[in-house]
């Protein structure tokens, strides 16, 4: 969770084109970020791939109004309506976007070739029919942030009792890494977001954070099957919650009408 999910910056970026707070050139270098090249494949009245402007242009003369995150995993739907070719192309990719006003969403399809470090990648949008109905499991913000709070604090527990809470070059690394991205300013989402949905974000992040090292870090001090066990109940809800919380800032826009103009 240290790097926003592509179909995060999809749906923040286009939202604050929608509201006028960039221009789609803009939007599109801040959704392609690092990666090569994204293209839309498959919207309505183009015969084949598109780039992103084009893209997002159509999508707004198409009636949308807003876009939402999708953050699924087997066993959650989270942020997914229907119907099942999207969920399943959606859970597939662990990720997807919803347009808001016109039933289309968004699944990425990424590639990737050459070397570590001079990765060369490329990432097709599939545009599929969504069901108009309400996302499954979305939180509102401030239902986000005091999970978050609640579950940061029982893992916390939980993993230093078990001594894995975060020690040693890996979690040095990954602490190295979370504060080189927070020094970059507070842009983890699009202009026009509430600083709540900001901090809601940056909180998930952190939590994902935790996760992560927990999990790089072996079984630490869990040695026995029981540990380890208790590690893993200890981390699945924390997981959950910073997805749900992921999503309830993305959605911001769309659930709460928040991006400011």
């Amino acid at each position: 969770m240290l790097v926003e999910p592509r179909s995060g910056l999809l749906a923040a970026w286009g939202n604050a084109l929608l509201a006028g707070l960039v221009s789609p050139d803009e939007a599109a270098l801040a959704i392609v970020g690092e990666d090569a090249v994204h293209r839309v494949d498959g919207l309505p009245g183009e015969a084949g791939p598109v780039g992103l402007t084009l893209a997002l242009g159509r999508l707004r003369g198409l009636g949308a109004t807003g876009f939402r995150v999708a953050l699924p995993v087997p066993g959650h739907p989270l942020g997914l309506s229907g119907p099942p070719d999207f969920n399943a192309r959606a859970l597939e990719a662990e990720e997807a976007v919803v347009a808001y006003g016109v039933p289309y969403g968004l699944v990425p399809e990424v590639t990737g070739a050459g070397p570590a470090g001079d990765l060369h990648v490329e990432v097709v949008w599939r545009v599929l029919p969504v069901r108009e109905a309400p996302p499954a499991d979305v939180p509102s913000l401030g239902e986000a942030e005091r999970e978050l709070a609640e579950a940061l604090r029982d893992a916390t527990a939980v993993l230093s009792r078990l001594d894995v809470a975060g020690s040693g070059p890996v979690a040095e690394a990954a602490m190295d890494a979370y504060r080189a991205r927070a020094e970059r300013g507070r842009d983890v989402l699009a202009p026009g977001y509430p600083p709540r949905a900001v901090r809601v974000l940056e909180m998930a992040q952190r939590v994902g954070l935790l996760v992560s090292v927990a999990y790089e870090n072996g079984h630490g001090g869990a040695v026995s099957a029981s540990e380890i066990a208790a590690r893993g109940e200890a981390l699945r809800p924390v997981e959950r919650v910073a997805r749900r919380a992921q999503v309830a800032a993305y959605n911001a826009y769309v659930e709460g009408g928040e991006v400011r103009r």
